[in-house]
């Protein structure tokens, strides 16, 4: 059963410019090695979390390394999470999400369906 959906879209280079403008911001919200992706994969990354954090209602105190998104060759990203994404995710009952990244024309963008 669909417990709840999320989407955001992220100008890529106005994030990039955000994170060299905040050297502190990408370690903040990237794991060590989602900081080595190219500028494009990094906003579709960004776009996946707060897609994400939507999706289990924006919860405060939620941390951005709670959640990690893996690109698999050949198939879908896989979202991992644990810690204070976990806890949230439980409460809600998400035992599964299906995620959609994308960019393209400077744009990037993530869809997430979290089910029970």
């Amino acid at each position: 059963m669909i417990v709840s959906v999320g989407i955001d879209v992220c100008d890529v280079a106005r994030f990039i410019a955000e994170l060299d403008r905040v050297p502190r911001l990408r370690e903040k919200i990237f794991t060590p090695d989602e900081r080595e992706l190219p500028d494009a994969s990094l906003a579709a990354r960004f776009a996946a979390k707060e897609a994400i954090a939507k999706a289990l209602g924006a919860p405060a105190g939620m941390r951005w390394h709670d959640c990690t998104v893996h690109r698999v060759a050949g198939g879908p990203p896989v979202v991992e999470i644990r810690g204070t994404v976990a806890a949230r995710a439980a409460e809600l009952g998400i035992t599964r999400w299906h995620l959609s990244i994308s960019h393209d024309a400077g744009i990037a963008s993530a869809m997430v369906v979290a089910e029970s």
